[in-house]
């Protein structure tokens, strides 16, 4: 069953080195919870407003430092561990994790007061603390949730690039490759542009619960490169020389166009955000319209779609699907897949969203005044 799928590899672990995998995601937490708490940081004020000073809430950002630290030694195996480590206990790592993740989540929800009438289950999934700080602050569990799962992001793609080329060598697939750079850049790039994390949905109206805790911890972590799992196990697809330069090159512009979008309309909304008369990029005017005390960007990206930053997700996610070559093999899709999905229901969820928090009638305006959700002059 596991040959049929193209996954076999993935089980050739001994029992010593199923158990080590199945702890891996604890002693991965454990040192970035190290490392985000004893590394310098900077601290930066946010958009969530702490209830007790009535003042936004000041953030202790490091991710930076972090990433650099954690790729350096994963790829001097300065701990001893080999480079293909992450990749080959990826399904015994998931199920530690998850567990692990679990546990996380009951602590984080049974440690604070119940609120409503929600259920139990609700509770769990969803959470019950708006924000979870410990050490004056110094350690902020949202954000380091996108630390570990950035840059777990990152090292497991690495550690399947790295598998591959042990097992293919002269005849590696240069996609695999390319896969790998993609998410190094991204999350890269993230971490350049750390502080407008926190100017984002999930910090301003997540709750602390499994959803986000296996969501930032596990899936962001180990299962967005659910692609690799199958992909990594094939060579070079053999395309004449020609035609590897047109599938190379346009995939990393591809990546790229995607990339400018999301990164541009996230960028776009965090300058509107801190400094509302500011042109974007010295050009795009602000326009808006005001709801009350607060403003509904419409101009740029946001006056193309509603929810333009998606697209640039769907461009990027595109992007991974063809980086391999192997254009009729499932798994090159999975990513896209989730993607595309994530996304369509989250931009409904956004809608209801904004139409509380800017009002129904202004909320209808804007839809009005710019009427695609995510692709302009599609849908």
């Amino acid at each position: 069953m596991n040959e049929w799928i193209g996954i076999d590899h993935l089980f050739e672990l001994s029992q010593t080195e199923m158990i080590a995998a199945f702890f891996t995601p604890l002693a991965i937490f454990a040192v970035f919870f190290a490392l985000q708490v004893i590394l310098p940081g900077k601290w930066v004020p946010g958009y969530v407003i702490n209830p007790e000073t009535g003042e936004p809430r000041k953030y202790r950002l490091n991710g930076i430092l972090v990433f650099v630290i954690a790729v350096i030694v994963w790829a001097f195996e300065a701990t001893g561990m080999p480079r293909d480590w992450f990749y080959r206990s990826t399904l015994y790592a998931v199920a530690g994790g998850t567990l692990f993740s679990i546990i996380f989540t009951a602590l984080a929800v049974f440690t604070q007061p119940k609120k409503g009438n929600r259920s139990l289950v609700a509770d769990l999934w969803l959470g019950r603390a708006q924000e979870l700080s410990f050490f004056k602050s110094r350690f902020d569990v949202k954000m380091y949730f996108y630390v570990v799962g950035g840059i777990m992001l990152s090292l497991n793609a690495l550690s399947g690039a790295a598998w591959h080329y042990d097992r293919f060598g002269a005849d590696a697939n240069p996609g695999v490759f390319l896969y790998a750079a993609f998410f190094t850049f991204y999350i890269f790039d993230y971490f350049i542009f750390e502080r407008v994390q926190l100017y984002t949905y999930d910090l301003m109206h997540e709750k602390v619960g499994f959803k986000l805790f296996w969501g930032g911890l596990i899936i962001y972590g180990w299962l967005y490169i659910l692609p690799l799992w199958g992909m990594a196990a094939h060579p070079d697809p053999g395309f004449s020389p020609a035609w590897t330069y047109v599938w190379l090159i346009g995939t990393g512009a591809l990546f790229l166009f995607g990339w400018s979008i999301s990164r541009g309309g996230n960028l776009q909304k965090y300058t509107f955000k801190r400094w509302p008369d500011r042109k974007f990029l010295g050009l795009i005017e602000p326009q808006y319209i005001q709801a009350g005390d607060r403003k509904i960007l419409c101009s740029g990206f946001w006056g193309a779609a509603r929810h333009f930053n998606y697209l640039g997700e769907g461009f990027l996610a595109l992007s991974v699907a063809l980086s391999f070559g192997y254009f009729d093999n499932p798994w090159a899709w999975t990513y896209f897949v989730f993607i595309v999905t994530l996304f369509t229901i989250r931009q409904v969820e956004d809608e209801v969203h904004c139409a509380e928090k800017y009002g129904p009638e202004k909320w209808a305006e804007y839809r009005a005044r710019v009427k695609y959700r995510i692709m302009p002059g599609v849908w």
